[in-house]
């Protein structure tokens, strides 16, 4: 007894240290002070901003329950165990050792928010991908991936929307970027940045051969609306071109997509989302300074490695993470080195034990 006691000790401290990291009380006020301010009549005058608050209010809501359920349970563990260790009642000892088993489980849960420290974590992410070399092959292999990133965002209960998708001629996809918002969605999905492979008998082999497929994923924030990025008119060329996929007839009559390019960058952003040219150009825009801040932010993040002489991780071209189908399953991350056979469980979007590997990574 004297041992779970220890145990559940040693569970209270750590509790209290990360709530401190997690700055929960924080949180709390911020909840209160924006609760205040929907109390306002002119509140939903600003319908955009008055959602963005509200949701904002939901998350910290649930985060706060999570932690005081979890104060909750640490205590009347502590007052189980103290009644098991007056009465001497191994019933009540067996009672006290389960319960403190299934709060420490859920506690690790909670202690995994202290990986999301950068400093766009909390925010959404737009992500997109570009089939490799290999024709049809690598078109199909980018539609498994956007499966497998969908099904990771329906998991999370995170909110996706489709901002362009280009459907390759046989199969497959050429390129897909989607926005996905949910607190901590960018500090979940930022570690698939990267080249993808996948090993496998091709599908449309008719000798059955085994072929390699390559997909690029690019993960940016999205930005707060605080952020300011300037970009000038003339650094832009806009063009308007007619919109693919659900949406009926008017999809096709109107030109109501847009291609952004960025002149001195050459960075390129399409949207076709919505049906009016505005609203896309505005989804565009916003996508391209969340696109160029990140560019800044990669090339500081690189001066300052330089600087400290430390070893540039693998780039462009390089792959982070092998699926292997045949001869063998495998899935194998090369950076963190964690993998698992169950790869069927990954293709569906259990990618969790994956991103845990690479935030503790990054923080080595």
């Amino acid at each position: 007894m004297e041992n779970l006691l220890k145990k559940i000790e040693e569970l209270r401290e750590r509790f209290l240290k990360i709530r401190v990291l997690l700055d929960i009380d924080g949180q709390i006020s911020e909840s209160r002070d924006k609760k205040r301010l929907m109390s306002e009549p002119d509140f939903w005058q600003n319908r955009e901003q008055a959602v963005t608050i509200g949701k904002r209010v939901e998350e910290l809501d649930s985060e706060i329950k999570r932690w005081e359920d979890m104060e909750k349970g640490i205590t009347e563990l502590e007052e189980l165990a103290a009644i098991a260790d007056q009465e001497g009642d191994d019933s009540f000892h067996d009672e006290a050792q389960k319960k403190y088993d299934e709060l420490l489980n859920r506690f690790n849960d909670l202690e995994f928010l202290v990986l999301f420290s950068g400093k766009y974590d909390e925010s959404g992410a737009i992500l997109s991908i570009h089939a490799g070399t290999g024709g049809v092959d690598a078109q199909d292999w980018a539609s498994m991936l956007e499966r497998m990133f969908l099904r990771f965002a329906e998991k999370k209960k995170y909110k996706v929307e489709i901002l362009d998708r280009s459907v390759g001629a046989e199969a497959g996809i050429k390129s897909v970027s989607f926005r996905v918002s949910g607190r901590f969605a960018y500090g979940y999905l930022k570690g698939e940045n990267g080249v993808h492979r996948l090993v496998r008998i091709s599908p449309f082999d008719a000798e059955a051969m085994r072929h390699t497929s390559f997909a690029s994923v690019e993960v940016i924030p999205e930005l707060p609306e605080t952020e300011d990025i300037i970009i000038k008119d003339e650094d832009i060329k806009l063009e308007f071109y007619h919109s693919s996929g659900p949406g009926g007839q008017n999809v096709n009559k109107t030109s109501s997509a847009v291609r952004l390019v960025h002149i001195p960058t050459n960075i390129v952003v399409t949207c076709q989302t919505e049906r009016s040219q505005h609203q896309n150009r505005e989804i565009a825009l916003k996508i391209l300074k969340a696109k160029l801040h990140h560019l800044e932010e990669v090339k500081r993040e690189a001066e300052e490695k330089k600087l400290k002489g430390e070893t540039a991780q693998a780039g462009w071209g390089k792959q982070i993470r092998s699926y292997v189908l045949q001869p063998y399953q495998l899935v194998k991350d090369h950076r963190t080195e964690h993998e698992t056979t169950e790869v069927n469980k990954v293709l569906d979007g259990q990618l969790e034990e994956f991103m845990e590997a690479y935030l503790r990574w990054i923080k080595k």
